[in-house]
């Protein structure tokens, strides 16, 4: 008999389910008068921004919302997306982020996809979300954030419903649902993936709670810093930072729009110590111009991700007093989940060569239980010679629940156990990862995942197009931009402006190619397009 198993079960009082929700619970407890959000002239303490989260989870249930329910938002970086991390679980339903930069067809195949009972969205999104209900086939309710700090020409009413006065239809004493699960879904995210149509991406609480614990170990983040909120919170709800602050009992800054004047003005008037960044942020801080700048106080932390950054920006923005760390991950691992950890020994390097370490993809994170480079059709892992070329397999805590509706692409995205990212790298001899190449097609534009296919779609369905093929572009500023390379249809003949033309007429401008080339597309002898010799032309 093993005493150890024997009347020693799990209970109450010795066991709880796993959750971030229970970080504001505990800020609004220990700390309810500290400031905990501040945008503009609008501020809220920790005991404020709980009444708002359970009042606004109370008037989601008033209308109908239920555990299991879906609720989405397309939202800037406001106070309304930051509550919206708690009110919508409160309520036990799951909240779904939706990319703000994404055109009507593909919001509109998100919310028939993910079920959504609820939008709640900034007016000055009302062009592309006013067209993607109208390919809607049921009615959603509408929630309308009216932002006085927004681009007033562009403000047009959605829905019948405006955020704050919906707010103030729920109760102030509701009492909001712990999950009866740990392993329950508290998000849903949409990535390109390499489809036309995004798959979504599903955590849960157990795994966003050990994202926001693991978060703050890997970046030695102290309790009460001053978080800016650059990182958008639709994407990968804000690498969980949502949930990481309020656990420090940090202030979160909130930005809705990447402006690098203000970026340093509220850097300078909030005393800001971390944010996160793609690396085209770091090149748009750096590259600013003087009068846009402000001298640093005091060194403020930076993680960058998104894209493989080039080594120069970690000298740039040292000379200005950032400290960056690199750090890497997908949508379907809660963000990032390695990190070009320091190593003392590097100090006797010089600079070019501490750059180049830099910008590796690094080491696990601590919550994190497996990364390797592996090849993909034995499993086995790949010498750590910093030559042999793998693909990055990840295991743990902070892999996503699955794809929602997708047993196929989950079940191949878990094959033998272990997370396949699509991303090829090679394994140094330390143990530090650095990628080469990305099996997936993806392009990586300022962060932001576009699907080559998507692209190419659209792009094949024009008179002219015979074949299509879309590869990522180097770009100084962006990191990668879409280029486009066509096989015209004989005696139809067309001009690269008009091929960028039609693009934009479905596609969000950060899909649209920046550059056509018209030739022979090179192809295997079945056919298949050689996307790495197009490649080869950059």
């Amino acid at each position: 008999m093993n005493h150890y198993e024997t009347n020693l079960d799990k209970n109450r009082a010795n066991y709880v389910p796993l959750t971030p929700l229970s970080f504001l619970e505990r800020a609004k407890e220990v700390y309810p008068n500290y400031e905990a959000i501040v945008y503009e002239d609008r501020k809220y303490t920790w005991s404020e921004v709980y009444k708002r989260a359970t009042k606004f989870a109370s008037a989601l249930e008033k209308i109908g919302i239920i555990k299991g329910d879906t609720v989405s938002f397309l939202a800037f970086n406001t106070p309304e997306i930051f509550e919206a991390h708690y009110a919508v679980p409160m309520t036990g339903a799951i909240l779904n982020t939706i990319n703000i930069r994404l055109d009507a067809n593909t919001i509109s195949y998100i919310l028939k996809h993910s079920d959504a009972k609820v939008l709640v969205v900034d007016r000055q999104l009302h062009t592309e979300v006013k067209k993607a209900l109208s390919k809607l086939e049921k009615k959603i309710t509408i929630i309308d954030i009216h932002d006085k700090f927004a681009d007033q020409s562009k403000l047009e009413k959605i829905g019948e419903l405006e955020y704050e006065s919906f707010l103030n239809t729920g109760n102030d004493d509701y009492i909001w649902k712990m999950p009866d699960d740990e392993w329950e879904a508290i998000s849903l995210s949409y990535t390109s993936g390499t489809t036309g149509n995004p798959k979504g991406v599903v955590y849960h609480h157990r795994g966003s709670y050990l994202m926001s614990t693991g978060s703050a170990v890997a970046w030695n983040m102290p309790n009460r810093l001053n978080f800016l909120t650059i990182v958008p919170m639709f994407h990968c709800n804000g690498w969980c930072y949502p949930w990481t602050v309020p656990m420090l009992n940090g202030r979160t800054i909130c930005l809705r729009n990447i402006d690098v004047k203000k970026i340093f003005e509220l850097i300078d008037k909030y005393n800001v110590t971390h944010f996160g960044g793609a690396p085209i942020v770091l090149n748009m801080i750096t590259g600013a111009a003087e009068s846009d700048r402000k001298k640093l106080k005091h060194k403020v932390h930076v993680l960058t991700a998104g894209a493989p950054p080039p080594s120069i920006i970690f000298k740039k923005m040292k000379e200005l007093g950032f400290e960056v760390m690199h750090v890497y991950g997908l949508t379907e691992t809660y963000g990032h989940v390695t990190q070009c950890a320091w190593n003392d020994d590097w100090n006797d390097f010089d600079e070019d060569k501490q750059n180049e370490i830099k910008a590796r993809q690094g080491v696990r994170y601590p919550n994190l239980e497996g990364a390797t480079i592996m090849d993909p059709e034995t499993m086995k892992e790949v010498p750590k010679d910093g030559k042999t070329i793998g693909e990055i397999m990840l295991r743990g805590n902070v892999v996503m629940k699955g794809y929602f509706k997708d047993k196929a692409a989950t079940d191949k995205a878990m094959a033998g156990g272990w997370f396949h990212s699509g991303d090829l790298a090679v394994i140094h001899p330390d143990g530090y990862v650095k990628i080469q190449d990305r099996s997936k097609d993806i392009i990586i534009s300022g962060g932001e995942n576009i699907s080559s296919i998507e692209i190419e779609n659209t792009l094949s369905k024009h008179p002219s197009v015979s074949i299509a093929a879309v590869v990522a572009k180097p770009d100084e500023k962006w990191g990668e931009v879409p280029c486009a390379f066509i096989e015209m249809v004989k005696d139809k003949p067309t001009t690269d402006k008009e091929l960028i033309d039609f693009c934009k007429e479905t596609l969000a401008g950060f899909k649209v190619p920046k550059q056509v080339i018209f030739c022979e597309l090179p192809k295997t002898s079945t056919g298949k397009i050689q996307k790495f010799e197009l490649r080869k032309k950059f």
